[in-house]
């Protein structure tokens, strides 16, 4: 026991004086050296951020106006396809009958007119010869009239199954990607007004859409600073919109806001947006989610620090500035959004502060520290 007790005691002796070694010498070493740095000056613009989705401009479904036979499928699943290229072809052989029809229903109600013509002048000259009757004229009348009106419906029964043939050809009726075909060739195509097949769908991907929602206090801001003649709250105006997609960090894709909806929704407190994209290319596809963000207020002047400057302490902001003694102060901050790689201070800091960007760990308020200056830059884009 003797013995355990007197090596503590040699490595309490030693320990201490370790610890005052070190203390010696951090005492001759000085501060301790920290980055600082002065704020960044740089028109900003805050950016209102939401989630949505994109989503078809317009989408049809494909049906026939007439049934028949599928007789050829012309497309690609899957494919881009220009308004007006042709989809499928229903047989058209009993339609071609149906035209040549009409056509010789038409020719004999002409030849019919032709005939009324003769027997109505001939009557109306039997009774200026006072051989005829007025009876009989006014029988050769009606049946002139009757043949006219005969033709006018030879004509409408020919343009109605000239129609029908047309419709065996079934085209897109507006730019788009195609989806898959619902039948086959040589399957019964069951067409008309009413309970039609749907052959496939066009979904249109340019310009394509993104759909989202915000809050009452959100419409309510801009509403405000419509009011104060700044453009980003004017609903009416084609503000800028971008969007970033769930795996890119910058905003590639730019439009504009084209519709605001008119009611906000009394259960949710939300209101409707949606902005336009071009999307040439087809990489956009209707229902991919995406982030977008709207300017949420006109140009001013902001300082700007790097976002790792500032320290949280519970419900407060902190960042550490040095004097011109070289003393730590500390400073309550208001940040704000990023901007270009640096965070936005809205109150607290002024452009002359040096503040603390690297080292926090070793400074305290009240403590003197050795400054290096190092100067802040702004990343590329916004």
């Amino acid at each position: 026991m003797p013995r355990i007790r007197s090596f503590l005691t040699i490595a309490l002796v030693l320990g201490l004086s370790t610890m005052a070694a070190t203390f010696e010498a951090r005492a001759q070493q000085g501060p301790p050296p920290v980055i600082t740095a002065t704020p960044l000056v740089d028109t900003v613009v805050d950016w209102d951020e939401y989630t949505g989705r994109f989503v078809a401009q317009a989408r049809v479904d494909i049906r026939a106006r007439v049934s028949g036979y599928l007789d050829g499928i012309h497309f690609e699943e899957g494919q881009i396809v220009e308004a007006g290229q042709l989809l499928y072809t229903i047989d058209h052989r009993p339609f071609d009958l149906a035209v040549r029809q009409a056509r010789a229903r038409l020719d004999a109600a002409a030849a019919l007119r032709d005939l009324s013509i003769l027997e109505f002048e001939r009557a109306e000259e039997l009774e200026s010869r006072n051989v005829g009757s007025t009876r009989n004229v006014q029988q050769a009348r009606a049946v002139f009239q009757e043949a006219v009106a005969n033709i006018a419906l030879a004509q409408a029964q020919l343009e109605e199954a000239e129609l029908n043939l047309e419709y065996t050809r079934i085209t897109a009726p507006i730019n788009g990607r195609i989806s898959t075909t619902a039948l086959d060739e040589g399957d019964l195509v069951v067409g008309g007004p009413t309970g039609a097949d749907v052959l496939t769908d066009i979904v249109r991907v340019d310009p394509i859409e993104f759909v989202f929602t915000g809050s009452e206090a959100d419409f309510l801001r801009y509403a405000r600073l419509n009011e104060g003649g700044i453009a980003a709250g004017d609903r009416d105006a084609r503000n800028p919109v971008q969007v970033q997609l769930l795996d890119e960090d910058d905003w590639p894709w730019v439009g504009y806001v084209d519709f605001v909806d008119s009611v906000l929704d009394p259960n949710s407190g939300t209101i409707t947006a949606r902005g336009v994209f071009e999307n040439d290319e087809g990489f956009l596809q209707p229902g991919l989610f995406g982030r977008a963000r709207l300017p949420g207020s006109g140009e001013y002047e902001a300082v700007l620090i790097p976002a790792e400057a500032i320290v949280a302490d519970q419900s407060r902001s902190i960042v550490y500035v040095v004097g011109d003694d070289d003393v730590v102060e500390a400073r309550l901050v208001t940040p704000g959004a990023l901007w270009k790689g640096l965070r936005i201070v809205r109150d607290g800091l002024t452009p002359e502060d040096r503040v603390v960007i690297s080292g926090l760990q070793r400074v305290r308020p009240g403590s003197p520290v050795t400054p290096v200056d190092e100067p802040l830059t702004l990343a590329a884009g916004n």
